[in-house]
């Protein structure tokens, strides 16, 4: 018997299509509840290793671990049903080897039923996404600032602010390309930098803290509700459900506290009926 492929998600080929055409629609989800609500609007959900920092508290991302990225990931899984996902492989997990990164990557897949991986790193990742990709593991690159190198980056820097850095970027984004990336993610990268990426390189960029001009965009679903207290400068807020939802509770623990709250009546009925 044959297997087969849901025809209405979106593939890997479509958001390759996707150079210089409709730009790409993509955020991080790691729920199942959230990921039902964006379906409909994004192109790609990003199960992001942020979930370290956005949902267990961690102050980066390198604490997170294989076995977490996979529960988050299968519970993305559950909500999405067109949007492609796309799973990051976690500090650790890639680095090593080809062989290493393969074995994780193959894992994820298994394990989730995402639909691609998600890597950092430039011409030193090269081999590793060629040796994933031709053995059938679509491969999302991410360059520019990689918050799993923080340590070496001395903080959250924007990259590219002199044309110095330039050549080492550039020769980043033609490597992971040339490597069989599918997309590739430029984050904290200056404007003129990754415009000029953007019109050098044949696969599209989804650019967060980069340039208006990359193929596509994305965000930390949590910064753009407004959920973050303190974002990144870049970021535009879309809502502002963190006072939204403190002022919910709030409310919720005042009526708690002085027996007013919701379905008393409903309670003390029964029990007069009774």
């Amino acid at each position: 018997m044959s297997a087969q492929i849901d025809s209405k998600r979106v593939s890997v080929p479509e958001i390759r299509a996707h150079k210089n055409a409709k730009p790409v629609v993509c955020l991080t989800c790691y729920h199942a509840h959230t990921a039902k609500l964006l379906d409909s609007h994004v192109d790609v959900m990003l199960v992001g290793d942020s979930l370290g920092m956005v949902i267990h508290g961690l102050e980066t991302t390198l604490g997170v671990t294989l076995e977490m990225m996979i529960l988050h990931g299968q519970a993305v899984m559950r909500g999405a049903k067109k949007a492609l996902v796309v799973v990051d492989m976690p500090f650790g997990s890639y680095e090593e080897s080809p062989q290493v990164a393969f074995r994780n990557a193959a894992r994820l897949l298994a394990e989730t039923g995402c639909q691609a991986v998600k890597l950092e790193g430039g011409s030193a990742m090269a081999e590793t996404i060629a040796y994933l990709t031709t053995r059938g593991i679509p491969v999302m690159a991410h360059i520019g600032l990689t918050p799993q190198r923080i340590q070496i980056f001395g903080g959250f820097k924007t990259q590219g602010r002199t044309e110095a850095e330039w050549p080492a970027i550039e020769a980043d984004a033609k490597a992971i390309a040339e490597a069989g990336a599918f997309a590739v993610v430029l984050e904290g990268m200056a404007e003129p930098l990754a415009a000029k990426i953007t019109r050098d390189i044949a696969i599209p960029t989804i650019g967060i803290g980069a340039s208006a001009e990359c193929d596509g965009q994305i965000l930390v679903m949590e910064d753009m509700l407004g959920l973050n207290p303190s974002p990144p400068k870049f970021v535009r807020q879309y809502a502002s459900m963190g006072p939204d939802i403190e002022a919910a509770v709030k409310a919720y623990a005042a009526e708690v506290r002085s027996r007013s709250f919701p379905g008393k009546e409903n309670v003390y009925a029964m029990k007069k009926a009774v």
